[in-house]
């Protein structure tokens, strides 16, 4: 929580934007001098100081996931390194599913993407998107290009091609609504507009952001616009996995067990449109993931 702070200095009041965070036992204080009045500007001042606090708090253990997982990976057998991104692409396929509301256990998904064992009592819908998305997802990790809309519509109907062709690569002319959530995505007059702004915003920013801030706003960004009737949630987690990989991190899995946190995080950014929501959680959940790079 950022808190506005006013000090009296004889006959002068002073500023300072202060957040009171905990590290390991003990509370610390980060402040700001933001003047001798508060600016008009003062929500995008607050903005702008937590995300420079988590930018500083995380990004160097961040860096370290990165040099460690690299060579460890790099003294990897390449059979090993295979056997590794299989089992990636079933648990991401499970977990990227699940979430979406799919009944495949992962049990299920192993034995159909690994044996291609097709689990009784299952909805075929749910079988063949999960055989799509393992086939999209290692077409991603092959794609040498950068992100760009025309592989999103490739993706997107490699995905939905045989459970629903009408909408499989096409963004969507209808409006839409989220069940269960107090976000309204923007109506499909903007959608188109809104797709433009995002690459431009990618483009301009991909060498400046740190990589993981990058995945998490591709991800936040896309799924706010919400350009399909369907699967954008799916779509924005493969983007998200594509900066991730495009700049020699590991992946992250968003674990279904983890989606009421996941959830809210991503709700709360949209509704308060405020990107350092998403990202503080992004950051936790990632070093979450790889804290044993982190000893």
């Amino acid at each position: 929580m950022v808190e506005i702070k006013e000090i009296r200095r004889g006959k002068k009041n002073y500023y300072y934007l202060v957040h009171s965070y905990r590290e390991g036992k003990s509370v610390k204080k980060k402040q700001f001098y933001l003047g001798e009045a508060i600016p008009k500007n003062i929500e995008e001042k607050k903005k702008s100081f937590m995300r420079e606090f988590y930018k500083g708090k995380f990004l160097g253990n961040l860096d370290k996931v990165k040099r460690k997982f690299n060579a460890e990976y790099k003294a990897m057998p390449i059979s090993a390194k295979e056997k590794a991104k299989n089992n990636f692409a079933v648990k991401f396929t499970y977990n990227t599913q699940r979430i979406e509301g799919s009944t495949l256990s992962l049990k299920d998904t192993a034995k159909l993407l690994d044996e291609g064992i097709t689990p009784n009592s299952r909805p075929l819908r749910d079988v063949k998107e999960a055989e799509a998305h393992k086939k999209v997802f290692f077409d991603m990790l092959d794609y040498g290009g950068d992100l760009n809309m025309q592989i999103i519509l490739r993706w997107h109907l490699e995905l939905m091609k045989d459970t629903a062709n009408d909408i499989a690569g096409k963004t969507r002319t209808h409006d839409v609504a989220i069940s269960q959530s107090k976000f309204k995505p923007p109506i499909h007059l903007e959608v188109d507009t809104l797709l433009r702004e995002f690459f431009e915003w990618y483009n301009k920013e991909k060498k400046s952001i740190h990589p993981v801030e990058l995945a998490a706003l591709a991800h936040l960004k896309f799924v706010t616009i919400h350009p399909f009737s369907d699967e954008n949630g799916r779509i924005s987690r493969l983007m998200m996995n594509f900066v991730l990989k495009k700049f020699n991190f590991p992946l992250l899995d968003i674990q279904y067990t983890k989606r009421s946190s996941y959830y809210n995080a991503l709700e709360r950014a949209q509704v308060n449109k405020d990107d350092n929501i998403f990202i503080q959680w992004f950051f936790r959940r990632y070093l979450g993931e790889y804290k044993k790079y982190l000893r």
